[in-house]
């Protein structure tokens, strides 16, 4: 009877360890959830004194990539942006979706575009072990409706049909709480969204390592005035990212990514677990980030409090 329950207490013991490395437990209601018009204020505010969160698809740690529980608990913890990846189903709907087959994040296989809406909301999503889950790809309509009034999104991939997008944010309400970026032109910008910039956020991407990363700034700031760049750059030898702080100073807000060591010269979400100052805090306080996107949202707004970054 002993070495029986032994064995229940460890086998019980093991599926918690596999569960909770595959599940964050980051699923809890934080104190400073706001609401979309407040952020989207901060977000426009070039004198920003405060740190804005985007979560990397949803918050993936937690819940199924660009899946509604994904978002939803992003919105529960107080993030600010969701960024979310767009791919168009045979019969021309748009849904959540990062890859352009299913078979890495659903129980299907193929094309997305091979296959019509109300087959894909046959499959299941699957988790970040890749296990089957009781949750269906959501549409864009449905994101959009479960973010309307309390939080941004960032739209990935969605440029391809964007005023197909525009439609469906006008008819759920939604077209000021939309950001879009990209590595186009100012001419090129005001040429696809034109139409769409009193309400829709457009950011530009600029690659510092490139030798005319510092006149794509420029023009766009003398022509377009963008409320943030999102900048790159692959390692601290590039003086670029520090000389831009001082430039950017009360023009546009700073964007950095720390999804992997490669956007922003090292200073990851894993250098970040390591040692928070070194990787968050470097790119706060040396090269002038208001905007982080994370794969760990919970472990930066835990850090941001810490440091008097957050309301």
């Amino acid at each position: 009877m002993r070495n029986k329950l032994h064995g229940t207490v460890v086998f019980i013991f093991s599926s918690f360890i596999f569960l909770t490395a595959c599940k964050s437990p980051s699923g809890l209601v934080s104190q400073d959830v706001r609401n979309a018009e407040a952020i989207r204020a901060d977000l426009i505010n070039p004198n920003l004194n405060k740190v804005l969160v985007a979560a990397h698809r949803g918050d993936w740690r937690y819940a199924m990539e660009n899946s509604l529980p994904a978002i939803e608990n992003a919105i529960k913890m107080g993030v600010d942006i969701v960024e979310l990846d767009i791919q168009r189903t045979k019969d021309g709907q748009l849904i959540l979706m990062h890859d352009a087959t299913l078979d890495r994040t659903t129980t299907g296989k193929g094309k997305v575009a091979e296959w019509t809406l109300d087959s894909i909301k046959t499959l299941r999503l699957r988790n970040g072990c890749a296990i089957r889950t009781k949750e269906v790809v959501p549409t864009l309509e449905e994101a959009l409706l479960l973010a309307k009034g309390k939080i941004l999104l960032n739209l990935d991939k969605a440029d391809r049909y964007f005023d197909e997008v525009y439609a469906l944010l006008k008819k759920t309400g939604t077209e000021r709480q939309i950001i879009m970026k990209g590595s186009k032109s100012p001419r090129q910008v005001k040429e696809q969204f034109g139409n769409y910039l009193d309400d829709v956020i457009y950011m530009p991407i600029v690659n510092l390592d490139k030798e005319n990363a510092e006149k794509i700034i420029d023009d766009f700031i003398s022509d377009f005035n963008p409320v943030a760049f999102e900048l790159l750059f692959v390692s601290d030898t590039n003086p670029l990212p520090k000389q831009l702080v001082p430039n950017l100073k009360g023009k546009s807000l700073i964007w950095y990514n720390t999804l992997w060591d490669t956007m922003a010269g090292g200073h990851d979400d894993d250098m970040s677990l390591e040692d928070p100052d070194k990787g968050y805090g470097y790119l706060i306080d040396t090269l002038g980030a208001r905007l982080i996107q994370t794969d760990r949202p919970a472990y930066l707004l835990e850090y941001l409090k810490r440091r008097g970054l957050r309301n």
